[in-house]
This record gives C-alpha cells, structure tokens and sequence, in this order.
C-alpha cells in the first residue's frame, strides 16, 4: 500500500531544506537539485512545487513572509491592548514586536538572509518587483500601525510627523537586518536589539 504522504507537513520539510540552502549558498546559487539533496528527496517529487528557478525564489520568498506573518499575528493577539501596560511595557512589547524583523537568533537570521538575498535578485529581475515592494509596504505598514497603536495610548511624543517618523524606524530595522547578516562581528544581536530599543523609547514622552 503506497506510503500517505502529508502535503502540509512535506512542504514545511521543503521549505526548511530551502531555507538552510540559501543561508549556506545564496538564493541565486540554490538549485532544484540542491535543495532536493537537502531535503532527502528526489528531483521529481520536488517538481510538484516548483517548474525552475524562478519559482523557487518565489516560493522562497513567500514562505519568509509567511512565517514572518503568522509569528507577528501571534505576538499582537498575545498583546492585546497597549493601554494595558505602563508606558515601558509598551515600549519593551513595540520593541520586541519589531525585533522579529532583525537577524537575532539563527532562525531569523535565515530568514533575513533570504530576505536580503531576495530583495538583492529583484533589482534586476522584474518578474521579482511585485514580491520585493510587497515586502517594503510590509514593513513600513507594521512600523505605521506599531507607531499608531503607542501614539493612541498617549506614549509617542507630542508634534511627531508620523509618516517621516515611520520611513526612519522602517529603514532602521531595514540597515539593522542588513549589517547584522553582513557583519556580526559588527553589529551583534546584543547591539542590534538595543540600538532598536533605545529609538523607540527615544520617540516617548
């Protein structure tokens, strides 16, 4: 009797193969044949997700977001309201929230790295911009609501120009994940969660 083979549980035993691949070779040197060697599959059954290269970055990219998704939905319900808080746990729950967005331990480190890897294969691949600008607004529209929800509950400074302020916390987490995949040694996940920290709570009363 043929083996049942669970669909969901296969494609996250794929999607781990992929991730450790591209972390280890680079999204643009990741090959179906790599991948499926990594997995422990062969060729053919990998062909049920992916027809090429193309979409296997995609794929790649997708799955990023995806988890990225679903953990920072779990963080928020786990939240609740804000003005539950003192106004430095809400700075410590916004900053911890962001952080799931940097390079701080292995598992979002890989993911970082295909993000960066990515974003580096849709500067010249324009079957890539959609992915790659969805992952932009992704960003600033998280920084947008995070900077929202701290300003409703009457922690943000008063007179803060809210769409200059979400481009600078946006593109700080940006330069953060891009330096602590480059260089560790540089900027280590100590430094690169409180350098976070301190401009969030720079932005309180």
């Amino acid at each position: 009797m043929p083996k049942q083979v669970d669909p969901e549980a296969r494609r996250r035993h794929v999607v781990d193969a992929l991730f450790r691949v591209v972390v280890r070779d680079g999204l643009q040197r990741t090959s179906l044949r790599a991948v499926a060697d990594e997995a422990g599959l062969n060729i053919g059954s990998l062909r049920h997700y992916f027809s090429g290269q193309q979409e296997l970055m995609r794929f790649a990219m997708r799955s990023m977001l995806e988890r990225v998704a679903v953990r920072l939905v779990d963080r928020v319900d786990e939240i609740g309201e804000l003005v539950d808080y003192s106004r430095r746990e809400q700075l410590a729950l916004c900053t911890e929230l962001l952080a799931e967005l940097l390079p701080l331990d292995a598992h979002r480190r890989a993911e970082v790295t295909v993000f960066l890897d990515f974003n580096t294969a849709a500067r010249t691949d324009p079957s890539l911009a959609d992915l790659s600008r969805q992952t932009a607004e992704g960003v600033r529209d998280l920084v947008r609501r995070v900077l929202g929800r701290l300003d409703d509950a009457g922690t943000l400074r008063p007179g803060l120009d809210r769409a200059v302020e979400t481009e600078k916390l946006a593109s700080l987490v940006d330069g953060l994940g891009l330096n602590g995949v480059l260089h560790p040694e540089v900027l280590d996940p100590d430094l690169c969660h409180a350098v976070l920290r301190a401009h969030i709570e720079g932005l309180a009363r």
